[in-house]
């Protein structure tokens, strides 16, 4: 059996950095530098689906903060 065909049975947690892009990471592993929680943790398939919902604007948050000041 691979590794692909393996069950996942990890519980994720999302994260979130200060340019409002999402990510997840194991809910039992400390977060990276620079990544807090977001609120959501599950299975993968949920954290997933969670970030989908959110993360309407992929664009990082300085990108869209430069594009309202100079109206575009």
């Amino acid at each position: 059996m691979s590794s692909d065909e393996r069950e996942d049975n990890t519980i994720y947690k999302v994260v979130v950095n200060h340019e409002e892009q999402y990510s997840i990471w194991p809910a039992d592993r400390e977060n990276a530098l620079g990544w807090n929680d977001a609120g959501k943790s599950g299975t993968k398939q949920e954290c997933l689906a969670y970030i989908q919902e959110v993360w309407t604007d992929m664009r990082p948050l300085s990108l869209r903060k430069k594009m309202e000041e100079s109206g575009g």
